[in-house]
């Protein structure tokens, strides 16, 4: 075993397993998926530490934790077609990719799509369309989803993103403002009804553009 290849056997044992990530296809996912290959020039001797990663625009690729955690919330199957908001270098959506049948990934900036592009094309990854554009208040473009992961956080999320869920679909994001936000679960149960589950706490850069929430002014 390679030094890479014990330290991506560690992430998974000694980080992402311990976080209750039990789920036998998110836990393969991310011990085949080589995240060194994802993460800024520089930052490759800490690729598989349990921290996020900082990258370009003041954004961070997600601990590793926290990405199984949330993936395996979502949930995925074969059949799904998914949508990620902010693809950041494109692990997450890398690991969408091989989850899923049609992955949509949208970002505001166009150097991480063009980086993401780049990624995903050195992992044989070609079922993912990935688009520029603003998709803070939604996406609704390739819609209705079956998962949708929102990779920054939103102060508040903005409704549309829930009625792009099929019935049965399932969305992840990191709502609330510092210092306190929570990763949530939502899932689509009915035409006008939707389940909603705390994951766990955490604090992460939000979304360019992100809504906020409205302030009462005495």
């Amino acid at each position: 075993m390679t030094n890479v290849e014990l330290a991506r056997f560690n992430m998974i044992e000694q980080q992402v397993r311990p976080w209750d990530v039990l789920d036998t296809q998110v836990l393969d996912l991310m011990e085949a998926m080589p995240r060194e290959a994802f993460v800024p020039n520089g930052y490759e001797n800490v690729a598989y530490a349990d921290i996020d990663i900082p990258i370009a625009h003041g954004e961070v690729m997600l601990a590793p934790k926290y990405v199984g955690r949330m993936l395996q919330a979502l949930n995925l199957h074969e059949s799904d077609i998914a949508l990620e908001v902010g693809c950041g270098t494109g692990y997450i959506t890398a690991l969408l990719g091989k989850a899923c049948r049609q992955v949509f990934s949208v970002d505001i900036h166009q150097d991480f799509v063009d980086l993401t592009a780049t990624n995903l094309k050195s992992q044989d990854i070609n079922n993912v369309t990935l688009e520029t554009g603003d998709a803070a208040q939604g996406w609704n473009a390739h819609g209705p989803y079956d998962a949708i992961f929102i990779s920054g956080s939103v102060p508040v999320l903005a409704e549309s993103f829930q009625k792009s869920l099929n019935r049965g679909g399932r969305l992840v994001a990191i709502i609330g403002d510092g210092p306190v936000m929570q990763a949530t679960l939502i899932t689509r149960t009915a035409v006008d009804e939707w389940r909603e589950e705390i994951l766990f706490e955490t604090v992460i850069p939000p979304l360019l553009n992100a809504a906020k929430p409205q302030r009462f002014v005495f």
